[in-house]
């Protein structure tokens, strides 16, 4: 009798190519699945709930799996922790109903995306945060252009080229920036699904916005013009956290 574990999984992204197995570059999954399959004896596939770039973060990626091994699932979460790298740890390990899909089972995610405002750069959190130095931004246009974001949307201005053949419609329920104190910002934005890059270019518009290079206007004429940017820069990658991944109807 197979069983399905669902785990929840915090990782520095730094070090690895992504979270989704590549044929020659080490990422997250490739990781998971070697530790995996040691502690079961069984070639293991995992699913993860989202992929996340090169240099990307996750507190909260929840992947899936099946197997006939018999161990339980506070003791899967002891031995993963026991052998996985000091940049990849097992928070949760649950046994899930059957047909749980860390992907397909989904009903909302949170993403957060930090900046920091500083004079001098600072090596100690370059893979942790865009920094930017001797920059202001206009927090207040930030926000009120968030809030364009909000409800159900056509977001193929925000789809970066890579993207799966899936739907660009989709509803964010949050969108929001916080001054977790001076100069250290903090994006936070929630919604029932997110196309690829799509966190990290909207951060980059935003961030246009409080520069004052791009108009509240123009923002929102081109999130409902619906039409892919091909000249769109991203936000780097190491701003960017997958936080929390939603299995029950998203409540405000």
């Amino acid at each position: 009798m197979r069983r399905t574990f669902k785990l929840t999984v915090a990782y520095d992204g730094s070090g690895y190519h992504g979270f989704q197995r590549q044929p020659r570059d080490i990422t997250v999954q490739q990781v998971l699945e070697d530790a995996l399959s040691r502690i079961t004896g069984e070639n293991v596939v995992i699913a993860g709930s989202g992929r996340t770039d090169s240099g990307v973060h996750a507190r909260g990626q929840v992947v899936s799996f099946t197997t006939g091994c018999g161990i339980p699932a506070a003791n899967l979460k002891r031995a993963m922790n026991s052998i996985l790298p000091p940049d990849i740890t097992v928070i949760a390990s649950q046994e899930a109903e059957e047909g749980f899909h860390a992907r397909f089972s989904a009903k909302w995610k949170r993403y957060c995306y930090r900046i920091v405002l500083n004079g001098d750069y600072d090596p100690f959190i370059r893979n942790y945060a865009w920094q930017m130095q001797n920059t202001k931004l206009n927090i207040e246009a930030m926000n009120m252009a968030a809030g364009f974001l909000l409800g159900t949307h056509d977001f193929s201005f925000f789809r970066s080229s890579g993207s799966v053949q899936s739907s660009p419609v989709k509803t964010i329920y949050k969108a929001v920036w916080q001054e977790k104190a001076p100069g250290d910002l903090l994006f936070v934005i929630e919604g029932d699904g997110f196309l690829y890059r799509m966190v990290r270019n909207i951060v980059w518009n935003l961030v246009e916005a409080g520069l004052g290079r791009k108009s509240l206007e123009q923002f929102k004429e081109e999130l409902d013009k619906a039409e892919r940017h091909f000249k769109i820069s991203p936000a780097p990658p190491q701003g960017l956290y997958l936080d929390y991944v939603g299995y029950t109807e998203y409540l405000p």
